[in-house]
Parts: C-alpha cells; sequence; structure tokens
C-alpha cells in the first residue's frame, strides 16, 4: 500500500486527535486550580472525562452517518475546525463550567476517528486494510505518547499554551486537509438522516442485531473494556506494586506506547496477510489475555516487561478485527457502522475508568491490586472466545 497524501493526512488527524486529549492530563490539575478551589478542582477532573467519552459517544454515530450521505471529506475538515475552535476556547475558559463545555464539544469533535476509519474501508483493497488499520493504531499510539509530554512541556511555561498549541496544529491540519485530501466516496443523498438514524443507542442497537457482524461488535465491546480497564489502572498497578517513581512509571508507559506503534506500522499487514483477518484476531485476542492474567500476578519487574512485549504483539488483533469487519459492511454505509462502534468504545471510556478506579482501590484493600488486570483479562477473553466462534464471511 504506497503513502499518499491522503493517507498521511488521515494519520496526522488521528495523531491530533490523541494529542489533543493527552494534553490535558498532566496540565488538568494546574488548570482546574485557576478557574476554582483546590478541593473542587479534583471533582471536576472526573467530570471532564467523562464529559468527553459521552459526547463522543452521542456524536459519533452521526459524524458516521453525515459522511455516508454528504461524504467523508466535508465531515473531516468541519469537524477538525471545530476541534481547534474548541481547543482555543479550552485556553480562554474563565469557569470550570466553559471549560465542561468546550471539553465536552471537544469529545464530540474528536469523533473523527469513524470518518477516517471508514475513509481507509473506501479507498483500501481488502487485503491492505489491516496494514492501513495497523498506521492507524500506530498513530494512535504516538499521539498518547506525545500529548501528555508536549502538555507537560508546554504547560511549565503558561497553563493555556498547550491548548494554543493544539488549536494551531488542528487549523494547520484543516488547511493541509484542504488541498490535498480527495472524497474518498461521494455522498449519497438518499441516505436517510432521522433522529433514530442518529441516535446513538439506535445504531448501535441495529449494528448488533445483525448476526455476524453483531458477534463481532459484541466482541470489539468486550475488548474495548479490557483495554480501558488496564489503560485507566496502569500507572496506579505499577507504583502500586513496585513502588516506582512517576518519572520510572511514565518511561515505562512511553516505551510501551512506542514499541505499540512501531510494531502496529511495520509487522501488522505483513502479519495478518499471512494469517488472515480471523486468525490474527484470534492470535492477537488469545496473546492479550495472557499479557493480562500473567501481569495480574508479576512480582518482578523482568517479566513486567516480558509481559509488556507480549501485550505489544497482541495489538495485531485490534488491526485485524478493524479490518475483519469492514469487509462485512456495504460501502454505503461503512460511515453508519464505524460510527456505531466508535459510539461503544466511547462508552467504554466514559464508564470503565470510573468502575475500575473503583474495584482497584477495593482490591487493595486486600492487598490483591491485580484482581482489576484479571478481570480485564476476562473480558479479554469472551473477545476472544466470540471471535473465534464466529464464522469468517463476506458482505452478503
Amino acid at each position: 500500500m504506497r503513502r499518499t497524501p491522503a493517507l498521511s493526512f488521515l494519520l496526522v488527524t488521528v495523531f491530533l486527535d490523541m494529542l489533543g486529549l493527552g494534553l490535558i492530563v498532566p496540565i488538568v490539575p494546574a488548570l482546574l486550580t485557576a478557574v476554582t478551589e483546590d478541593a473542587a478542582a479534583v471533582r471536576w477532573s472526573g467530570v471532564l472525562g467523562s464529559s468527553y467519552g459521552l459526547l463522543q459517544f452521542v456524536a459519533s454515530p452521526l459524524l458516521g452517518r453525515l459522511s455516508d450521505r454528504y461524504g467523508r471529506r466535508p465531515v473531516l475538515l468541519v469537524s477538525l475546525s471545530c476541534l481547534g475552535v474548541d481547543w482555543l476556547a479550552h485556553a480562554a475558559s474563565p469557569s470550570p463550567w466553559t471549560l465542561l463545555l468546550f471539553h465536552a464539544l471537544a469529545g464530540a469533535c474528536a469523533g473523527t476517528n469513524t470518518v477516517v476509519n471508514a475513509y481507509l474501508a473506501d479507498v483500501t483493497a481488502p487485503e491492505s486494510r489491516a496494514r492501513a488499520y495497523g498506521l492507524v493504531g500506530a498513530a494512535f499510539g504516538l499521539g498518547f505518547v506525545a500529548g501528555p509530554t508536549v502538555g507537560g512541556l508546554l504547560g511549565t511555561v503558561d497553563v493555556r499554551l498547550p491548548f494554543l498549541a493544539a488549536a494551531a496544529l488542528s487549523f494547520a491540519n484543516v488547511g493541509y486537509g484542504w488541498f490535498v485530501l480527495p472524497e474518498s466516496r461521494p455522498g449519497d443523498r438518499t441516505t436517510p438522516l432521522t433522529l433514530r438514524t442518529a441516535n446513538p443507542v439506535s445504531a448501535v442497537a441495529v449494528v448488533l442485531r445483525r448476526p455476524v457482524l453483531g458477534r463481532l461488535a459484541y466482541a470489539r465491546c468486550c475488548a474495548d473494556v479490557a483495554r480501558m480497564t488496564h489503560q485507566s489502572t496502569w500507572a496506579f498497578f505499577l507504583t502500586y506494586q513496585f513502588a516506582w517513581s512517576t518519572a520510572r512509571v511514565g518511561a515505562v508507559l512511553a516505551a510501551g506506547a512506542l514499541a505499540g506503534a512501531l510494531f502496529q506500522a511495520r509487522a501488522v499487514g505483513p502479519i495478518v496477510r499471512r494469517l488472515g483477518d480471523r486468525r490474527a484476531a484470534v492470535v492477537g485476542g488469545l496473546l492479550g489475555v495472557a499479557a493480562l492474567a500473567g501481569t495480574a500476578f508479576v512480582t518482578t519487574p523482568w517479566l513486567l516487561h516480558l509481559l509488556q512485549a507480549v501485550g505489544v504483539l497482541a495489538s495485531v488483533g485490534g488491526a485485524a478485527a478493524q479490518s475483519w469487519l469492514s469487509r462485512l459492511v456495504r460501502p454505503d454505509e461503512q460511515g453508519t457502522v464505524h460510527g456505531a462502534l466508535t459510539g461503544i468504545g466511547a462508552a467504554a471510556e466514559t464508564v470503565v475508568p470510573v468502575v475500575a478506579g473503583t474495584v482497584f482501590a477495593w482490591s487493595l484493600t486486600y492487598a490483591a491490586p491485580g484482581l482489576v488486570l484479571l478481570g480485564a483479562a476476562v473480558f479479554a477473553a469472551g473477545s476472544t472466545f466470540l471471535l473465534a466462534t464466529t464464522p469468517d464471511q463476506q458482505r452478503p
């Protein structure tokens, strides 16, 4: 698959989505303290995180439907423009309420991953899609690393400067996309746009009712729960289990993300071509179960790093499953279905961190910090079982 300017734009878009979200992580305490009292800042932090995921859940199916009706290009460019405006508004917010409003709107605009996945399904052959989705995963991982790093560095200069930087990058990407991004699929004005089709609950329900696609969507939901459980408690687990400093925890997180990005960019495509979407998805799922279950009981750093490497290899499953899903969907509904799938992930991002954090805190009273990771392994196993028992059908 040749690296086209359009693909470069899509990868930058995914990177900026994660970069913008990651920017707020290291500076949110200082930012909230600047607009409210210290005690209230902690409460507002949790509300901000939930609002982002909630609005992404609400907006993603609508963005996908709009891209089926009006085309991918205008939806991407308008969403990125709105995201830039939202980051500017973050920098100027005088109160926690306005910050909450604009952070929620940023979550709605950041549903561009829906349209990116649909665009890639439009322009890549089925045998090349796993590699394309692997590159998207790599961009996602790099944004995960760069966001907190850039936010922390710029935040030392001025607490609002990271948002100005994110806005500038968003607007620059809009300008770049305006000139280099062709339309992947002209919109179809006969695609109905109603409250029912744009309703996130209805959009998800329609996907879940389809026999094969529904099983893959349930597998995606279980995998998202496992992923978010791991992400939201990983740093706390390392701190408690190994008494590591924040610097060492950050280095471990960054190293894992960078290794995952490199693996997805270079190795996922060849592996999936050799195994096929279904077998690669199942193998990735099994590796993920092994990594999570093993980490739940790990007591030595060298074994932890070995299991991290297994987790990196497991990332082949996500790209393979995404490719498999895209083959089951008609061209005129790629946006709608990917919007529903993004909505499922956003719902997990809204609910799972709260539940996982509560379970982790409870487990500490019994000196069992790995319990929450064991729970994540159970969900990963459920996802893998669904993948393994789903027939590999082509689009009807």
